[in-house]
């Protein structure tokens, strides 16, 4: 059976498209023009010019870029966004992230060497969006 081939997976246990905790990532060495959405997680270690919106999480590596807004359930950020972060959880910013935009988010962590240049809102109720 191919690669690409829509038969039945091979464990019986192996994640579908649909599942909100399957992963897609953006590697180092790609860059993606246009809005991004998905069900589950989104990893980013290379360079998006749009809009993220994931339904679980959006994990952006040291050395990721982001030119565009983002909103999810859960945002850990170690590269660099500019543009808006909104999360129905949560925000982290570790030590290598630079955010040049606001954060929205009822839960906040910025670890020491993070840096925000933007304002920050802690809202409760803010919705995560779906990927329809």
């Amino acid at each position: 059976m191919g690669i690409f081939s829509n038969g039945p997976q091979s464990e019986p246990g192996a994640r579908r498209r649909s599942d909100p905790n399957s992963v897609s990532i953006i590697a180092p060495d790609m860059v993606v023009t246009g809005d991004l959405r998905a069900d589950g997680v989104v990893r980013i270690e290379g360079r998006v010019a749009g809009n993220v919106h994931a339904a679980n999480q959006i994990l952006l590596s040291q050395g990721g870029v982001v030119e565009g807004d983002l909103s999810t359930r859960e945002a850990v950020l170690a590269g660099e966004v500019h543009g808006t972060v909104t999360a129905s959880e949560r925000v982290e910013v570790q030590t290598t992230a630079q955010v040049h935009g606001d954060i929205v988010t009822p839960r906040l962590l910025i670890q020491e060497g993070g840096r925000l240049n933007g304002q920050i809102r802690m809202e409760t109720g803010v919705e995560a969006p779906s990927a329809a």
